[in-house]
């Protein structure tokens, strides 16, 4: 493994890291998923604009790569909106444990996006994912199968928008990337907002109800959008969008432990769940180790 390789790896698993805080901070904020999101892209794109120069931006980016980014974040809108829905439907494990499906996803979706062969060891782990999911969608409650459903549709979108990422990731710098992206997916939510106001739909209060909400909020944000996003981006530079979401993956794994240790969630589930977990540990480790044994 090449040390620009290595380097990635371990950028990519400190994002992973910080985005296993984010159900429960997902959990923990008092607003919708909706708004939720809307508060966290807003402070992420406000305060990475004075690094990125964003009318030197878009002077001197061309127009259709522009768009092609601004796509991209519409994308990583959604997929939030569908975790924290998830969230709010199940629980922070099980939407969490939704998110494992990526790296299966990916391995059908990553060779058409990016155009490269198929890789038949990827889809081999990506299958070992399946049982695990299976015994975790059989071991949970049947009020949250819904939370499970809104949480693959998550995994879709996170499958999608990394292969994208991949594909376009060397025609800019990661911190612009990061910047457009998530500018365009608060744009695409403020418009969402907006005509769910105009349609009379009830979207709740703009402002977070406690400040214990803004602490989180900015913790949501600064560490586990900003840091996270550009870390995650620039691993992308070195690795294959499948590593990336293969080691995603991990993210179930810290979040999961967080959540039982901080929100109780360990309570509303039986050792199906957790043999489940394992499977998928089990596909996420086996990659890195076949890549240093020279065998992928």
């Amino acid at each position: 493994m090449a040390p620009e390789e290595k380097r990635a790896y371990m950028e990519l698993h400190l994002a992973v890291f910080l985005f296993g805080f984010t159900a429960i901070l997902g959990d923990l904020i008092q607003l919708s998923a909706l708004l939720l999101v809307w508060w966290r892209v807003l402070i992420t794109s406000g305060s990475m604009a004075p690094w990125v120069a964003p009318a030197s931006l878009w002077k001197t980016m061309p127009r259709l790569l522009l768009w092609r980014y601004a796509g991209i974040g519409v994308l990583v809108a959604l997929h939030w909106l569908t975790f924290y829905g998830a969230i709010k439907l199940a629980n922070a494990s099980v939407a969490l444990i939704c998110l494992a499906t990526t790296s299966f996803m990916t391995s059908l979706l990553e060779p058409f996006i990016v155009g490269r062969k198929f890789r038949i060891y990827e889809l081999a782990l990506g299958l070992l994912i399946i049982p695990g999911m299976v015994l975790v969608v059989n071991s949970v409650d049947v009020s949250m199968l819904g939370g499970i459903g809104v949480g693959l549709l998550s995994a879709l979108l996170v499958s999608v928008f990394t292969a994208f990422n991949k594909r376009l990731v060397a025609k800019a710098s990661p911190m612009q990337i990061t910047f457009i992206e998530l500018f365009s997916a608060w744009v695409f939510l403020s418009i969402v907002l907006a005509v769910m106001a105009l349609l009379g739909y009830e979207i709740g209060a703009f402002w977070p109800p406690r400040m214990a909400d803004w602490a989180y909020l900015l913790v949501l944000a600064w560490l586990c959008t900003n840091l996270a996003y550009v870390l995650s981006v620039r691993a992308l530079q070195h690795i294959s969008a499948f590593a990336s979401t293969l080691t995603i993956n991990l993210e179930p794994v810290y979040g999961i432990v967080l959540a039982w240790l901080l929100l109780n969630d360990g309570q509303e589930l039986n050792p199906g769940f957790y043999l489940g977990c394992g499977i998928i540990i089990v596909a996420v480790f086996a990659y890195p180790m076949l890549r240093r044994r020279g065998m992928v």
